[in-house]
């Protein structure tokens, strides 16, 4: 018994670290300080979005387009202690997203800053954490009073989960295993897996990694161990194959999931598990014949989906996020585009589970801006950083089929432009660095054949926006590659339940008609929960509207949008989810 309790102990432990914290809307100088009184602060859990909580104004710097809410700057503190016995281990805190500017302190020591609000990323507190009956205080400054920053509504805040994470110091990194299945048929799969070891003492370390392949029902099917060496304060890759025989293929019909669980050794002794839920499957993007999944046909019917949920805000709220895809699903919907940022992960679990196919975009503009105080300042400093947390945090799910670099950046409107070849071929050489087992794509909506980003050389699929009048001429302007679009209209209604029809819309039937057989398939923009603004004179209000689609006596989906009422300077009741 007091070996099994030994061997947990020493395990990795993560815990969730939402409840409990204390907020204050504007700056406040030296709340990052320990002894700072923060007890007249509001006290509330995460996720949280402070945005939805104000005032609808056409006046709000942020404008119609970013939700005619307030941004500003907010500060977050949290009082906690880490137990005696864990004060041989190393300690985390993760953020899954902060919107955005985030500043990280620990019991006054300054962790770090990070700009993008849709990054997930962590800090290690061990050297400055206190142990055993000690307080500890973590605090968070949020700043995004430079508006507008955004084309759609963003949220303010730690609007996604934070977790708290104790593991031995010699333990599998963050985002550590890579597995692919680079050899798949009905009888068995390769499957390889790469996993990143993280040694934070000083010595070598001698360690053995088991690595056991579970199906669903919890049946080992495979399992390998690695012996290895890893040097002090150093990161070493080992590098395990398997075979998985007869496996289910996932598939949008059915989405099945294995569990690879690791085991690090170190001696006798148990240093961490890490498990990583992945899929076998196996496809293709050819030009003469659009996408093939397992080996068969399959016409992408998708959307494009904006990360907030209508009226409930940008808080991540897992079943929100389910009942939108639920709703999409009964539409017809067999895929997604995280429009136009990295998601929470908690949509690529649920996308994972329910058999959607996902084009995972990293970026909604380069250098050049959209709006006066967007990701263009950062992208210097944060885009390389940005990019390569964005894949290897998400290169393990099944449904992440297609990696986007960018949406509609600045620099393809200009023929001449000789940043935008070079930009796109950086990116690209990024993605594929970290994973060369997904196409990666670009939306543009500028469809001239000399667009520069097209003729840079650097996407496996040339992604197009709208202009469905010259789909036609891409194999002759392009002959050869393979493309997607990438974002079309939707013809729309809110006048009929989301499940009146199964059909998509007009242009996305138009993509899966057999006459168009290299076109992949298309992404029609937002369907569902898109938070929209309505302003008057001396009005603005909130809807949550739901674009569905209905049949018309002609057979095609109609093309009716109905508005919705404003409210009166408030935001509309959450609704239930």
């Amino acid at each position: 018994m007091l070996a099994l309790l030994l061997a947990l102990l020493a395990q990795r432990q993560t815990q969730s670290f939402d409840h409990g914290w204390r907020f204050h809307l504007g700056d406040v100088p030296g709340a990052n300080a320990v002894p700072f009184d923060d007890t007249a602060w509001r006290t509330l859990d995460l996720p949280h979005d402070w945005s939805i909580e104000g005032e609808f104004s056409e006046q709000n710097p942020a404008g119609v387009a970013g939700g005619a809410l307030p941004g500003g700057v907010g500060w977050y503190r949290k009082t906690f202690t880490v137990p005696a016995r864990d004060s041989g281990k190393v300690v985390f805190v993760e953020f899954d997203g902060v919107y955005r500017n985030s500043e990280v302190w620990i019991n006054g020591q300054y962790l770090g800053k990070r700009p993008y609000g849709y990054s997930s990323f962590r800090y290690e507190l061990t050297p400055n954490v206190r142990f055993g009956a000690g307080r500890n205080v973590i605090a968070v400054r949020v700043d995004n009073s430079q508006q507008p920053n955004s084309r759609w509504y963003s949220g303010s805040g730690i609007y996604r989960h934070v977790r708290l994470v104790t593991s031995d110091p010699m333990h599998v990194a963050q985002w550590g295993t890579y597995i692919t299945t680079p050899v798949v048929s009905v009888d068995s799969s390769h499957v390889t897996i790469r996993t990143s070891l993280r040694n934070e003492r000083q010595v070598e370390q001698p360690i053995v990694l088991s690595t056991v392949v579970y199906d669903s029902a919890g049946r080992e099917v495979a399992a390998v161990s690695t012996m290895g060496r890893i040097p002090g304060d150093s990161v070493a890759e080992l590098v395990q194959d398997l075979t998985v025989s007869r496996p289910v293929l996932w598939s949008v019909e059915r989405p099945y999931l294995y569990r690879a669980v690791s085991r690090v050794r170190c001696g006798n002794r148990l240093c961490d598990t890490y498990t990583t839920p992945f899929g076998v499957r196996s496809f293709v993007f050819r030009a003469d014949s659009g996408f093939f999944l397992n080996g068969r046909p399959v016409k992408i019917r998708g959307v494009c989906l904006h990360h907030d949920l209508g009226a409930l805000g940008a808080a991540v709220n897992t079943r929100a996020i389910e009942r939108q895809l639920q709703i999409m699903r009964a539409m017809g919907v067999n895929a997604l585009r995280t429009s136009h940022n990295p998601p929470a992960p908690e949509l690529l679990d649920l996308t994972d589970r329910m058999g959607f196919i996902v084009m995972d975009e990293a970026f909604d503009m380069w250098k050049k801006e959209k709006t006066p105080y967007d990701y263009h300042l950062d992208w210097d400093a944060w885009h390389v950083r940005d990019l390569s947390d964005m894949v290897l945090r998400d290169r393990n799910h099944a449904s992440v089929f297609i990696w986007s670099i960018g949406n509609e950046v600045m620099e393809q409107w200009n023929n001449g432009d000789s940043t935008a070849a070079p930009i796109a071929r950086e990116l690209a050489g990024i993605v594929r660095a970290l994973d060369p087992t997904r196409p990666i794509t670009q939306a543009a909506n500028n469809g001239s054949p000399q667009n520069p980003v097209f003729h840079a050389g650097a996407l496996d699929l040339l992604g197009h926006n709208y202009h469905h009048e010259v789909w036609a001429d891409f194999p002759t302007q392009y002959p050869g590659a393979k493309f997607i679009i990438t974002d079309s209209t939707a013809a729309a209604s809110i006048n009929s339940p989301p499940t009146a029809s199964p059909s998509i819309t007009h242009h996305t039937r138009r993509t899966a008609d057999r006459s168009r057989p290299r076109m992949a398939g298309s992404l029609p923009t937002t369907t569902v929960a898109r938070f929209g603004v309505r302003c008057t004179k001396n009005r603005c209000g909130c809807s949550s509207a739901i674009r569905s689609f209905r049949g018309s006596s002609s057979g095609r989906a109609s093309t009716t949008w109905a508005s919705p009422r404003p409210t009166s300077g408030r935001r509309a009741a959450p609704t239930s989810a």
